[in-house]
């Protein structure tokens, strides 16, 4: 695959440098490559080189650019791709050398680059010194990715160009032996491509047979059994064109002097055991040529085929085949090099299925070159190292290297130093005396390294508690240090001293050494310290059982003495929170339920009584609860008021009311009604006595008119029209949405109009009596009327008989009235 097909990140999360052991070696220096081809005729170069001009300068440009963004971001991936192609397109092939060495210590190159990298350098260099590099490269190159490609021209370089494999020496038949087993292991699983290591290894093998003389009858057997068995081995191997290997080895044998049907593809006079061996591999083969097929289609997307590699794998895996599932994780990784869940997913298993050696650490070598932001990798990177007892100073390169990384969470980095520290403690605790000891100094400095390092970041946190603990406990064990103990927890306490978990440790540490005083001083320092939520009570219960269970009579005395008036304090201060908290969740209830109300249409002009609204939401509901309820609702509402009449210059404070309008409070009248048309002898008794067979009245308000102070009277709307004294009444509700529209109101005038009042409900009021109505009452009530009365009931409770909000039509009296038309009533009377 090219690099696009790689798909590799333009921008690098981390400016990490990642070094492999073979970068150690320098390169030989190669000569320029020409710029141009000295074969061309003189006309062609002649017309050739003003374009060539141009695009060298153009091409210059270009690379002038590219080098300012490498200046300003050593990670841009693609500006090093860019560079690279440049210079190769140039001929400059000493900075195009530097420029790909550049690029391989940030990052891995594709098995493309790796291939172009060795082609451009053995095109120019012969001898051995250039054949020996050359080498080298095609050992980065397999290292980095999974190629068979890039293995059969790393081993068709080997033996085209090493002299002891071309003229077939045993020292180099041995080495181009060693050479192709590794592409074996490497690559020879490997389905869609396997078969081209295990053809070149015949291939080669069969040279070797051919160049064995006749008369060496022994040699020649020995080879031809040695040819055999990579037939043999290729056969039992699940890889595509399985038949025609098949066909090849038949073939094979019978040019050996065995009678075989060659044109069959059957298995006779093919030995058991291989047969055997080649069926069983042709059904694992049908197994997989669907994920086969699932995984190279090129009509999907990278997240799909991603999504394929997954379920492959996971077949893989469920097969218990350790080799195949590796050579299947390093094809995926090919496809996806920065997916950090393959990376993350194999290095899980080489754990769980070869856990030590050099194989599970070169794949961590790897993955933290390609996602060297994940912490995860990084922290069994250095737990790999430590199984396959690697050095100390191999160790610390590591985590120094991963220091440098940019990590999403900073418990990555505490979980690194806490890994790092881990495998120092246990070198120092476990190591024999045949290996290095080491100094527990350097478990010292490691722990200040993480403290200074993280408390910007973990101030009051769980991990820094944890990491200083672990340090004290570390101080008293390894170091026997009891005062550097003392010395890590005081400060912790600089840094988390309002955390009540940092001072129990502290304590807890000097109950185990048995250092009572000293515990018992602890106590008295944070006892009076302010904790969040309960910690501030619990400290001071600690310091009273510590005295229960380790003092004296004069020590809990002394105890309880300082801690009674603190928890008192406590508890005071948690009451009056209390208090406040309930205080500000009833208002918010409150507020909540007022915007809940319908908003007024009265403009801003009006007073607040005349900008009652209707809260009713079901009217049938309420009609069914008892009466004693709305009753109880009435008579709060009548204290309210004549704690309203009580009040001082009670009719200049309401006309400041109605000339500055309040806003925020909404009104409501659903339980009054206004009556007109009384005889000016009718007082409260005579209009309870005649609203008693209809019940529900536990209130008459006797409004007076501004001017007169006369009286008049408000009750229930299902007496309209009906004789008192003499006199028909006309009761109509009140309603301050006059003129809106409402669902219900059709409801309401069937209602009215059939007189009916038994389904209908009334519903209580959270807000108190109009100021108007209030400060009318305190007029006396003897004072002569002129004009229409009016009786009203309070308007917290809804006459019975009413459904809905929707007015009559005018031309009907017991049409619900608006505020602005009692209002009128009022003056004009």
């Amino acid at each position: 695959m090219d690099e696009e097909t790689l798909t590799p990140k333009s921008q690098h999360p981390t400016s990490e440098k990642h070094h492999d052991d073979s970068n150690d070696d320098d390169d030989q220096p190669m000569p320029d490559l020409p710029h141009q081809n000295p074969s061309l005729p003189s006309s062609q170069s002649d017309t050739d080189s003003g374009s060539n001009g141009d695009d060298e300068a153009e091409d210059n440009l270009q690379l002038q650019n590219v080098e300012a963004e490498l200046s300003t971001n050593p990670s841009n991936y693609d500006a090093h791709v860019q560079k690279i192609k440049l210079m190769r397109k140039m001929g400059e092939i000493e900075k195009l050398r530097q420029a790909r060495e550049a690029m391989s210590e940030l990052f891995p190159l594709t098995p493309t680059m790796w291939q172009e990298w060795a082609s451009d350098e053995s095109s120019i260099n012969v001898g051995d010194e250039a054949f020996s590099s050359i080498e080298k490269l095609y050992e980065r190159g397999v290292f980095d990715y999974l190629s068979a490609s890039l293995w059969c021209d790393y081993l068709s370089f080997v033996k085209e160009h090493d002299p002891s494999v071309r003229e077939c020496s045993p020292t180099g038949i041995a080495k181009a032996r060693d050479l192709y087993e590794r592409a074996l292991t490497a690559a020879g699983l490997h389905i869609a491509e396997g078969n081209k290591i295990w053809e070149a290894y015949r291939e080669f093998e069969q040279a070797i047979l051919e160049a064995i003389h006749d008369t060496d009858i022994q040699a020649k057997e020995k080879q031809i059994q040695r040819i055999r068995s990579i037939f043999h081995r290729q056969l039992s191997v699940p890889l595509v064109n399985m038949r025609s290997t098949l066909l090849a080895y038949k073939g094979w044998e019978v040019e050996q002097g065995k009678a075989l049907d060659t044109k069959s593809s059957d298995l006779d006079g093919v030995p058991s055991h291989v047969a055997s061996a080649y069926h069983k591999a042709l059904e694992m083969y049908n197994a997989r040529i669907h994920l086969e097929e699932q995984i190279s289609r090129q009509d999907i997307s990278d997240s799909e085929r991603l999504q394929q590699f997954m379920n492959y794998l996971k077949f893989e895996e469920s097969s218990g085949d350790p080799a195949r599932a590796q050579v299947l994780y390093e094809r995926a990784i090919t496809e996806f090099p920065i997916s950090s869940d393959f990376w993350l997913g194999y290095t899980r298993y080489m754990d769980k299925t070869l856990k030590v050696g050099s194989v599970v650490s070169n794949v961590y070598s790897r993955a933290i070159k390609n996602c060297p932001w994940v912490g995860e990798l990084w922290v069994r990177y250095l737990l790999s190292l430590e199984r396959g007892h690697a050095s100390e100073k191999e160790i610390c390169s590591v985590f120094e290297k991963s220091l440098q990384c940019t990590f999403s969470t900073i418990d990555e980095y505490l979980d690194l130093f806490l890994t790092r520290i881990d495998g120092l403690r246990r070198r120092i605790s476990f190591t024999s005396e045949k290996e290095d000891v080491l100094d527990y100094s350097l478990i010292r400095e490691t722990f200040q390294h993480a403290t200074d390092y993280l408390s910007p970041h973990l101030k009051n946190t769980d991990g820094l508690l944890r990491l200083h603990a672990y340090w004290a406990r570390l101080e008293l064990k390894l170091g026997k240090d009891l005062v550097a103990a003392r010395g890590v927890w005081e400060s912790l306490l600089k840094i988390c001293g309002s955390m009540l978990e940092a001072w129990q440790g502290y304590i807890a540490m000097e109950i185990e050494l048995g250092h009572i005083n000293e515990a018992r001083s602890i106590y008295r320092r944070c006892y009076s310290k302010r904790f969040p939520e309960s910690g501030a009570e619990d400290i001071c219960h600690s310091w009273l059982r510590f005295e229960r269970e380790f003092g004296t009579l004069e020590d809990l005395d002394h105890s309880v003495q300082k801690v009674t008036p603190r928890l008192e304090e406590l508890q005071l201060f948690r009451s009056r929170l209390k208090s406040k908290l309930i205080e500000e969740r009833e208002n918010s209830f409150k507020n909540a339920r007022e915007k809940r109300k319908p908003v007024s249409d009265i403009s801003d002009q009006q007073s607040p009584a005349k900008r009652q609204k209707d809260t009713s939401q079901n009217l049938k509901k309420v009609h069914e609860k008892d009466k004693g309820q709305v009753e109880d609702l009435i008579e709060q509402n009548k204290m309210d008021e004549i704690t309203q009449v009580d009040k001082p210059d009670i009719k200049n404070d309401i006309q400041r009311k109605e000339a500055v309008p309040e806003k925020g409070k909404v009104f409501t009248d659903q339980c009054t009604a206004f009556i007109s048309n009384l005889n000016l002898k009718v007082t409260s008794e005579d209009l309870l006595e005649f609203f008693s067979d209809v019940g529900g009245v536990v209130d008459i308000r006797i409004l007076h008119d501004k001017f007169t102070g006369k009286s008049r009277v408000h009750i229930h709307c299902s007496k309209n029209k009906q004789t008192l004294r003499g006199k028909q009444l006309s009761i109509a509700r009140s309603n301050p949405k006059h003129g809106k529209k409402e669902k219900s109101g059709q409801n309401v005038q069937k209602k009215q109009a059939g007189g009916s009042s038994s389904k209908e409900s009334v519903e209580a009021s959270k807000e108190s009596r109009a100021p108007l109505s209030t400060a009318r009452k305190s007029r006396v009530d003897n004072d002569q009327l002129k004009g229409k009365n009016t009786f009203a009931v309070p308007r917290n409770v809804r006459a019975l008989g009413f459904m809905s909000n929707k007015p009559k039509t005018e031309e009907q009296d017991e049409n619900p009235k608006s505020n602005d038309e009692f209002r009128k009533m009022f003056i004009k009377g």
